[in-house]
């Protein structure tokens, strides 16, 4: 999704310059004449990824409206215009609340590097503030990206199961970020802040399931040299999440149903039980109802976690959030790989919105990754994604020749003009295959100097043949440039 960039100026000629040259590398663009109309669109309308703020207006002074904006908690970063490069100006502006400053007349290149500068500065503020939500376990529901009608009602489910302690349980197809919405009832919730601790019930080792969730004394069995916890004990106070909780052995559900209507645990040797206050969210992708009918879950135990089902949607039920998705990720690994990504080119979004996603939301978050590993421009583009758009990388251009490749007199030659050969004759009608052909050798010994070599390569035929072809033609070659 294009970035939008709003320009605030007075002067309409200002306005279009500066738009002509956004528009050219692929931002969208909109336009305020006055600071009313910035702080107007900023607070109650579409908003803006940057602003450009003319400082000397009419009215309302640059100046001014950045204060007013900030007031407003706008965080849009803003970057002031000036004809006035006092360091006076610059330092008020500063103090506004302004992440740059330009001196009218502003280069393009200037310009560009402002605003990128600033997306990247406005990426950087926002994975900082999601990693510390993520440690501190203050994620919440406004931190959900998408507000599709599905993910509105996800949304509005979580908050009201936030408010008690009612156990959850989450189910959706594999990828579609369980784990996140769990975090974000954590986070939602008079627990928030104290820990969370997820554990994966497919990737226990069967024989130390127990030990695992519920602690073990040292000594209790071969190997058990100190003591440990259990997840349940780390969980005290706070939230477990069990994911993938269709794959827990019997045995263990049993155990698992005695800790959540008792609310203690037995730890493997120990002599009495522990009591633990923990909220359990579980999730899981199978259908759990149906395992119950075949014996592999237990039904007092899918009844006890069954209480609130929220459901999350797949990614192909939700396409509309794919940009906000997008846009998500490529701000965050842009900071991870020290990227300066803009945001998908038109097309690329249409194509990434389309697209089913069978493997929802991490397989989109994995193809950006991937995408943004390889981009060599500000904007990603179809062949970045070529599993999904079947359109392959362009292939490199060599700066050295390997084995077999062309001399380096023939790398080093000047571009030559594209001058077309004549298929007709003055008369308007096709000349012969033999002189269009001697019309063609004689262009490319001229082009690559003589090297026959490389012409043989260039017209796809071999030495032989463009030799024999040179005296069938009566052609002129240097021989001694040719060898």
């Amino acid at each position: 999704m294009a970035k939008t960039v709003l320009v605030v100026d007075d002067d309409p000629t200002q306005r279009r310059l500066v738009q002509a040259v956004l528009e050219r590398e692929g931002f969208a663009v909109a336009q305020a004449e006055n600071g009313g109309e910035a702080i107007d669109r900023l607070t109650r309308g579409d908003g803006a990824d940057v602003v450009l703020l003319d400082m000397v207006m009419p009215g309302m002074s640059g100046l001014e409206c950045l204060a007013e904006l900030r007031a407003a908690g706008v965080s849009t970063p803003v970057i002031v215009l000036t004809a006035n490069a006092g360091i006076e100006s610059v330092v008020k502006a500063m103090q506004a609340g302004a992440q740059d400053f330009f001196v009218k007349p502003v280069s393009a290149e200037r310009l560009l590097v402002g605003v990128r500068n600033a997306l990247q500065l406005t990426q950087l503020t926002a994975e900082v503030g999601r990693l510390k939500k993520h440690t501190s376990g203050r994620t919440t529901f406004d931190d959900l990206v998408g507000d599709s009608p599905a993910m509105r009602m996800v949304k509005a489910l979580g908050i009201r199961a936030a408010s008690s302690t009612i156990p959850v349980l989450i189910t959706g197809e594999s990828g579609v970020g369980k784990e996140v919405i769990a975090r974000a009832l954590h986070g939602a919730s008079d627990r928030a802040g104290r820990p969370f601790v997820a554990v994966n019930c497919g990737a226990l080792p069967a024989n130390l399931v127990e030990s695992i969730l519920f602690g073990h004394e040292k000594g209790s069995f071969t190997g058990a040299h100190d003591k440990h916890l259990g997840k349940f004990k780390e969980a005290d106070g706070g939230t477990l999440f069990l994911d993938e909780i269709g794959e827990l052995p019997l045995d263990m559900q049993v155990k698992l149903l005695r800790a959540l209507q008792e609310g203690e645990i037995d730890p493997v040797g120990s002599k009495r039980p522990v009591r633990v206050d923990v909220r359990i969210v579980s999730a899981t992708n199978r259908d759990l109802a149906k395992q119950v009918e075949g014996g592999a879950f237990r039904e007092d135990l899918f009844y006890r976690l069954n209480v609130f089902p929220i459901e999350a949607p797949a990614l192909r039920d939700r396409r509309e959030d794919v940009p906000a998705l997008v846009d998500h990720f490529i701000g965050r690994f842009n900071v991870e790989e020290g990227k300066r990504v803009v945001g998908c080119a038109p097309e690329t979004a249409e194509l990434l919105k389309a697209f089913d996603w069978p493997g929802n939301v991490r397989q989109l978050e994995n193809a950006v990754y991937r995408a943004i590993v390889l981009a060599d421009g500000p904007f990603l583009k179809p062949h970045d994604f070529p599993a999904i758009s079947g359109v392959a990388m362009p292939t490199p251009e060599l700066d050295a020749p390997s084995a077999g490749a062309p001399s380096a007199a023939a790398h080093d030659l000047p571009p030559a003009p594209d001058t077309p050969i004549r298929i007709l004759d003055g008369k308007g009608h096709l000349r012969t295959l033999e002189e269009i052909e001697r019309d063609l050798i004689q262009h490319a010994i001229e082009v690559y100097a003589g090297h026959m070599s490389e012409i043989a390569r260039r017209l796809g035929i071999g030495r032989s043949t463009l030799y024999r072809k040179v005296r069938e033609q009566g052609l002129d070659v240097d021989m001694e440039q040719s060898a």
